[in-house]
């Protein structure tokens, strides 16, 4: 039933359970009071169970509906380590405090139906557990701890906050150190500990690589691919026929590259570049991966399930087999590949003035590193250029013309954060062994730069065609959120100017641009990062906030992003004219759960990517025990400072560790200020810290203070 009729319907019957309902009642009793014949009681139990979300009925564990008493409401319980928990309360209330003596068995992530004390005016609200709706986790990864006769998994969640007892003729033969997947097979209750059995063994927590296999393992990533798909995958990589260039654009005598990192393997975009008179003409040319993965197929099913590749610290978890990401579908030099192109008249203005989009096949005269490519655009006369001397005018060209397509994204208000990324590299146990910024180069740029003028280009062909479509989007920010930007940079007598609830990007690029180089840029800039949205997968068109870009969409890595493969299918179907009002139908039902799947993932996959950088950091400083290092304040918050280091590593400075004073958080200008002393730490302030301490279990470093601040007892900047 659609939302009007489930409101009406709750309405009547609550009103029904109210006047006719003096007991508590099974389902099968109220249906008979309530005269709801056999066929429509499992829509009675859709509306009681609403009316239980909204915490108007209450139902007991043996199954009996009441009209509830008092305040309840429903939510996800989040424990925590110390024992207490919260229960994720709507969109824009605060959370519920449950306290360690009333979570009545509730388990982390479970659903359940919470009791909310009355509370007076300014204080937090707190609950008890009446109900648990039902649970939210089922499996748990730990550390095995053996005994004689029985052991225990120690969780390497903590907000699970509680060991699980195993049996010993249900640990599998699991030894004492071994990380391991245990099944909740009894949560306890109080006094008793949850009991589970071990499914999977994961690997000694010393050996290389189990400490991040137990990460994947809790983020449910899919690793093995199904014996059907790696089958299919051989069954379809052929080499390239003369059927499958029939009705294609051959572009085998076009001069082309691929430009990629050293150490890449699924090369899928080429570029090539000519010019003509003032034209230059740019194609960007992409794995055509959906000749070899065909919608629906085991292949099409399991790349849609995985929604993107991973990429960790020790490995890559592909979206599709290595017979295509690295085969077939990879556009290695000198081999006939197909691809769909991209091919744009760009003026010297930057303008694109014409385009064609088509199935073509190619072959890349070379394979290329950012790091050949830079040092090149650097010095024509380098070693490199030398190598590759037939190539080097048009990689100048492209050097040109990225700086051309960078000049007028600026121009209109793209917004570019140089934020730089972390390389960790390993040694052969998998212990870090360095950690530095990943920084962008020109080259870098150049493929940045072309691969969004393709995206910008295909998303406004298509969305002009009306045709059914997934976008890339990026709102525009909360209003309130930039509001409280716009108050908190006036302290350093910077402004942005806001329109009617409304914020331009060119305006916080010309913020970016007015701070660059002062000793407030890394404050302000990641404040200004944390004031605007996530961007995300969706069939609206309705721009790109960041990239200041009225439509824009992901082209460019069918190998690796699903959204990249749907659309390549849906541009094929167009080309081949096969979009009938059939296939419309088709895309406009099934995008919808495209786009929002593909953003899940997106975030399951970047969560981890982020936890497994957080692990090896830990790890790398945990060597590093009472060293010194010169930092920066990259956060500040109630609990304590967080200090980033040159080579990305950020840890925390406790609030109880500043022994000195009493510390108090002034939220308005994000820092701490010493009651007695008057004492300032705030953000993007420079300071001196001993490493504490490094916990690898949850990913944390400690640092304290080494030395006072440069500049105290007034508002230091």
């Amino acid at each position: 039933m659609d939302q009007e009729q489930m409101q009406k319907r709750k309405k009547a019957i609550y009103g029904l359970i109210c006047d006719k309902m003096y007991v508590p009642m099974k389902i099968k009793e109220i249906a008979m009071l309530l005269s709801v014949p056999k066929s429509e009681r499992h829509e009675l139990e859709e509306v009681l169970n609403a009316l239980i979300d909204d915490g108007k009925v209450q139902v007991s564990a043996k199954g009996k509906y009441a009209k509830a008493k008092g305040n309840l409401l429903t939510g996800t319980f989040i424990g925590h380590a110390r024992g207490y928990g919260f229960v994720q309360a709507q969109e824009g209330e605060d959370d519920i405090f449950i306290p360690s003596d009333q979570l009545g068995g509730a388990f982390h992530k479970d659903i359940v139906q919470v009791a909310v004390a009355p509370v007076s005016s300014g204080k937090r609200r707190e609950g008890k557990v009446v109900k648990i709706i039902s649970r939210g986790t089922a499996q748990v990864i730990g550390t095995y701890e053996a005994g004689n006769s029985y052991g225990f998994v120690i969780p390497d969640d903590p907000k699970i906050g509680r060991d699980i007892f195993v049996p010993k003729e249900r640990a599998k033969g699991a030894a004492d150190g071994h990380k391991v997947v245990v099944q909740i097979t009894d949560y306890g209750k109080a006094g008793k500990k949850p009991e589970g059995k071990i499914l999977e063994i994961l690997g000694h927590k010393n050996d290389p690589g189990t400490d991040i296999a137990a990460l994947i393992k809790a983020y449910e990533i899919p690793v093995e691919f199904p014996e059907k798909v790696l089958n299919q995958a051989v069954r379809v990589a052929k080499d390239v026929s003369e059927a499958d260039r029939a009705g294609r654009v051959d572009l085998r005598d076009l001069q082309m590259v691929t430009i990629d990192g050293e150490d890449a393997k699924d090369l899928d975009d080429a570029v090539s570049l000519t010019r003509e008179g003032g034209v230059y003409c740019l194609g960007v040319h992409i794995a055509d991966v959906t000749n070899y993965v065909q919608e629906y197929s085991a292949l099409d099913c399991e790349a849609a399930e995985r929604g993107t590749s991973v990429y960790l610290v020790d490995r890559v978890i592909p979206m599709l087999p290595h017979t295509l990401s690295n085969g077939i579908c990879s556009l290695n030099a000198g081999e006939d590949r197909l691809a769909l192109s991209c091919m744009m008249k760009i003026d010297e203005q930057g303008k694109v003035i014409d385009h064609t989009i088509a199935e073509t096949v190619i072959r890349v005269d070379r394979r290329m590193s950012y790091t050949a490519v830079n040092k090149i655009l650097e010095d024509p006369d380098s070693r490199e250029a030398n190598e590759c001397g037939e190539l080097v005018p048009m990689l100048t060209r492209m050097g040109a013309l990225a700086l051309i397509l960078r000049k007028k994204r600026m121009q209109r208000g793209s917004i570019d954060f140089d934020f730089p990324e972390t390389k960790i590299r390993l040694d052969a146990g998998g212990h870090p062994v360095e950690i530095k910024p990943y920084e962008r180069n020109a080259a870098t740029r150049l493929i940045e730069d072309f691969m969004l003028i393709a995206n910008e280009t295909v998303a406004e062909h298509f969305f002009w065609q009306q045709t059914p479509f997934v976008y890339r989007t990026h709102e525009t920010p909360d209003p309130e959120k930039i509001r409280r930007l716009a108050l908190f940079i006036n302290n350093f007598g910077y402004s942005i100017h806001i329109g009617t609830d409304e914020i331009h990007p060119k305006e916080l690029q010309k913020l970016l641009q007015k701070i660059e180089g002062s000793d407030e840029e890394l404050l302000i800039s990641r404040l200004t990062l944390r004031s605007m949205k996530q961007a995300r997968y969706s069939v609206s068109g309705s721009g790109h906030f960041g990239l200041a870009a009225s439509y824009y969409c992901h082209f460019t890595s069918p190998i690796r992003r699903y959204p990249d493969l749907q659309i390549h299918r849906i541009i094929k179907e167009c080309l081949r004219g096969r979009m009938n009002e059939k296939r419309l139908s088709h895309y406009e039902e099934i995008l919808p759960e495209v786009a929002a799947h593909a953003s899940e993932t997106e975030r399951r996959a970047e969560e981890l990517e982020r936890e497994t950088d957080k692990l090896k950091k830990a790890e790398y400083m945990s060597e590093h025990i009472g060293e010194q290092f010169e930092g920066v304040i990259s956060g500040v918050t109630a609990w304590g400072l967080y200090v980033e280091l040159p080579n990305t590593i950020e840890g925390l400075v406790h609030v109880t560790s500043l022994t000195d004073d009493f510390y108090e958080y002034a939220e308005a200008s994000y820092e701490l200020v010493g009651k007695a002393t008057n004492r300032h730490y705030k953000l993007g302030q420079r300071v001196t810290v001993t490493v504490a301490g490094a916990d690898l279990l949850r990913r944390t470093i400690d640092f304290e203070l080494a030395e006072e601040p440069e500049e105290a007892g007034q508002n230091a900047v």
